[in-house]
């Protein structure tokens, strides 16, 4: 069985509220719920939250609600512990039920740049690839290579984020954003995995354990998590290129 995980907390210290923000008149935790609803292979959706107004929407979807405990709504949780903790709670249930998990499709409130063939795709790879723990959706982004990254010193100048010898000899190389080849980035959109990666979540790869050690992509296109406003309109143009139009919905007006 194949089974999707949605987390998402209520609150944001960034970007307050961010995962009930509306994108085209739905919600931005809509949409993973949208593409997990859609997908061919998706058996039962489970959403991992102590946001009301996610719940309330997730059980639009079918989902089933987890608890998401108070030591893992908060801005130090990392996503690493919040899904092997609703993997654990997904295996409470499906043993009553003597259901085993095949794949998870872990899927994050804030990150809409997502649809059923995407989805379809990561399980697909996982199927045909034994080799691979997981299938996560990745794009280029060759304008953020460690290569042109810089940190602020002490001093208040920009230094190089990494050394450069890393990268060939400092005297001769190239530092044009091509120069090194494509650059690809994990955008958050989904990760399709097998159980052992959050059984053994230790042995993963940093920054995201869940995906174990060896990943295979799903290729994105401008893929992202929203953790900031300035996303928004980015994120809206990724979703109208998906077909996605605005939804013809009348919103309460809030009382002052």
């Amino acid at each position: 069985m194949i089974y999707a995980l949605m987390i998402g907390r209520a609150g944001s210290q960034g970007f307050p509220n961010k995962n009930i923000k509306f994108l085209l008149n739905r919600r931005v935790c809509e949409y993973p719920l949208i593409a997990a609803k859609n997908s061919k292979y998706i058996n039962k959706i489970f959403v991992s939250t102590d946001c009301p107004i996610i719940k309330k929407i997730s059980k639009k979807y079918g989902a089933k609600l987890i608890n998401r405990p108070k030591s893992l709504a908060n801005n130090k949780a990392l996503g690493d512990h919040v899904f092997e903790h609703g993997y654990k709670e997904i295996k409470k249930i499906l043993n009553k039920k003597k259901n085993e998990v095949k794949f998870l499709v872990l899927l994050f409130a804030n990150a809409p740049t997502i649809n059923s063939e995407m989805i379809d795709r990561g399980i697909k790879i996982l199927k045909k690839n034994k080799k691979f723990d997981s299938a996560v959706s990745t794009s280029v982004y060759n304008m953020w290579s460690p290569l042109r990254a810089r940190k602020l010193s002490k001093d208040g100048t920009l230094r190089p984020f990494v050394p450069f010898n890393i990268f060939g000899n400092p005297k001769t190389l190239n530092c044009d954003r091509d120069s090194q080849g494509d650059v690809y980035y994990a955008d958050m959109s989904v990760s399709v995995v097998r159980p052992n990666c959050l059984e053994n979540l230790s042995k993963g790869l940093l920054p995201q354990k869940w995906m174990g050690k060896k990943i295979a992509p799903i290729q994105s296109e401008s893929g992202l998590d929203i953790d900031f406003e300035w996303q928004i309109p980015i994120v809206e143009h990724w979703l109208k290129k998906k077909g996605f139009k605005n939804k013809n919905v009348k919103r309460k007006k809030s009382s002052k």
